[in-house]
Formats: structure tokens, C-alpha cells, sequence
């Protein structure tokens, strides 16, 4: 976890192996809960973490309720995963709740890819409200469409027991992500059909796998 007072889901996801023997670079991608939660010496720490870009994938009331203290600031972006419009699924199961998101909105997904493949140089922050659903939906999909194996990414999911702090969150598990990531593989033939098809450029695939990952030398 990353020492960002007061968010209590902050993470780097520096260290995460790839398939072909690399792995996610440090200081590359940082998923996290609301940044309004941010003292001082958070926003410092943000700061001093070369941030870039802040991709808030909150629907626009939740910016305007809770607003970020990065509102203001060239480096936040919204893009919304979700929408107040949407029908409400909050009462079904965890995975059917994410796959009729990953199904029903894929242009949604492939702007959040977009949004982190163009950012300037620097560390890229995925945030939301909990950290949790929308952060680890576009994080599994960034990771793996840059080559993280389904059963690292599924256990990065699972690490944040949220129910502690937060009563009325569904427990995150690595069998709900693994569930994800199968019917990414089932119904579009793996995230970079599904992402292409939905309005992102090879290109921005290519900007991905630049970005965020890095060569392991031997020896």
C-alpha cells in the first residue's frame, strides 16, 4: 500500500509479472480509492509520485459531490465508467454486476485504455469511489492487455479486504476476476478484440505495453 493520507487503497502495480518474462514497471500505474479523502500531506505525496494523469472513473455527480482536489489540475481526467442513468444492478451478483458493464458499455472501457495510453510521461492513477469495482475493472483490463497473466491480476484484485471499512461492499475475490477475465476470453476473444472493437487504436495498445511494462535482464 501506498502511504497516501488519508486513502486507504492506494497501490502501485510495480512488480506484477508478464507472460514474457517482464513485468509491470514501478511508478507506472497506481489504482486507488477517492482522492478526496487526501490530506495535505496526501496531495503532497500525489505530488511527489510524478503523477501525470488521474483517470476518475466516478460519474459526474460523485465528482461534483466529492470532488477531487485535483479538479482544477491539467492531470485529472473523468471519464465514467458508470452512469446514474444506468439501470440498477447493485443487488445481483458481483460478477454479473461487472459483466453487465463490461457488456453493455465497452466504448466506456476503451476510454479509460485510451485515457491511460495517451497520458503524459509519468505515473498514471486509477481511482473511483471504493477502489474496488470500477478501478479493478479497468485495472485488470489495462494489466492484461499489457500481458499480466489472469491469475496475478485476479489475486491483485482480491488483496483489499474491504468489508472491514467499508460495510456493504462485496468481498473482492480472485475467483470473481478470474470469472471476468474468462468471459472476456468467451464472448470477445480476449481483451484486444474486445477493447479494438469498442474504439481503441492498436496504437493506444502499443502506447500500453510501452508504458507499463519492463524487460527483467538476466544475470
Amino acid at each position: 500500500m501506498l502511504n497516501w493520507p488519508n486513502c486507504t487503497n492506494a497501490r502501485d502495480l510495480g512488480g506484477l509479472p508478464l507472460t514474457d518474462g517482464g513485468r509491470i514497471r514501478a511508478g507506472a500505474l497506481v489504482r486507488s480509492d477517492n482522492l478526496d479523502q487526501l490530506t495535505d500531506a496526501g496531495i503532497a505525496a500525489v505530488r511527489a509520485a510524478g503523477v501525470s494523469r488521474i483517470v476518475d472513473l466516478r460519474s459526474g455527480w460523485e465528482c461534483e459531490k466529492f470532488p477531487s482536489p485535483f479538479t482544477h489540475d491539467d492531470r485529472w481526467l473523468n471519464v465514467p465508467l458508470t452512469d446514474p442513468a444506468d439501470p440498477d444492478v447493485s443487488t445481483s451478483e458481483l460478477f454479473e454486476q461487472y459483466r453487465i458493464l463490461i457488456d453493455d458499455y465497452p466504448d466506456r472501457f476503451a476510454s479509460a485504455i485510451t485515457a491511460i495510453a495517451e497520458a503524459p510521461p509519468g505515473c498514471v492513477v486509477l481511482t473511483c469511489h471504493a477502489g474496488k469495482d470500477r478501478t479493478g475493472l479497468v485495472t485488470a483490463l489495462a494489466l492484461a492487455l499489457t500481458g499480466v497473466p489472469p491469475a496475478a491480476i485476479a489475486t491483485d484484485y482480491a488483496i483489499t479486504n474491504l468489508t472491514e471499512s467499508r460495510p456493504g461492499f462485496d468481498l473482492p475475490t480472485a475467483e470473481t476476476m478470474l470469472r471476468v477475465l474468462a468471459h472476456l476470453d468467451a464472448a470477445y476473444g480476449g481483451p484486444i478484440p474486445y477493447v479494438v472493437q469498442a474504439g481503441a487504436a492498436t496504437t493506444h495498445l502499443a502506447s500500453l505495453t510501452t508504458r507499463l511494462s519492463q524487460v527483467v535482464r538476466q544475470g
